[in-house]
């Protein structure tokens, strides 16, 4: 059973992330205490405007989050709805059997390229670290399984590109990229279920050079969600 995407963090019933430890705030945000932020601005000067989008307690405070200059002083709502006019179509997909400790990173890369939506596939619970505060901006979508997942993309009309580096995989280069498509991760170490991966459309190796033979998973998905934005974007 899957639910209707929000920001990670915006709602509750939607995708559950880990509690927050020390760590895991982003320097300069307001949950941050005594930060000293190495970025932000300080309290609006001048007449504060009169745009809805602006959040008077920053204006009056100042505001240190890791955010564009285009959105300084905007309510996250406001950032939100403005990303929602522009979000790109792919979606980014990822197995979650074991608390994958990717998949923070992964919410981060995929609002730096403005995905779609981010989709966990497996268990709900996932440990923010590494999403760095971006997955207030980005939607997320929980599927219990395989099987829920891929009846969600089917309804949507969205081929899966599975991403692994197993037989009858190519090179992403030569790979076909559809403009509406989901790219489908597996975690570190197993990779892709034999579920997975035989849902998929087509699937996607990147190219190594090392004696890895291969490379963390949310790298993998910052690398073929830079192609995706580098052939359509």
């Amino acid at each position: 059973m899957t639910e209707s995407a929000q920001p990670a963090s915006d709602e509750p019933g939607n995708v559950e992330p880990e509690n927050v430890e020390p760590g895991n705030v982003e320097p300069g945000d307001a949950a941050d205490p005594g930060a000293n932020p190495p970025h932000g601005v300080g309290p609006w000067e001048g007449d504060p405007p009169t745009d809805p989008r602006y959040d008077p307690e920053l204006l009056a405070a100042g505001d240190a989050r890791n955010v564009v200059d285009e959105y300084r002083y905007w309510t996250m709502e406001a950032i939100v709805a403005d990303l929602d006019t522009r979000r790109h179509p792919f979606h980014v997909a990822i197995e979650n059997w074991q608390h994958d400790m990717n998949i923070g990173s992964i919410v981060r890369s995929a609002n730096a390229f403005l995905a779609a939506e981010v989709h966990i596939v497996g268990k709900r619970r996932w440990n923010r670290r590494g999403a760095m505060v971006t997955d207030r901006y980005q939607h997320v979508r929980h599927h219990e399984d395989v099987a829920a997942f891929v009846a969600w993309a089917d309804a949507a009309g969205l081929p899966i590109v599975a991403v692994d580096n197993v037989e009858g995989s190519k090179p992403l280069p030569d790979a076909d990229l559809p403009e509406r498509c989901v790219l489908l991760f597996g975690q570190e170490g197993p990779g892709l279920s034999r579920e997975a991966v035989a849902a998929a459309s087509g699937i996607v190796e990147i190219t190594q050079y090392g004696s890895t033979r291969s490379i963390n998973a949310s790298a993998a998905a910052a690398v073929v969600m830079y192609e995706w934005c580098r052939r359509w974007a």
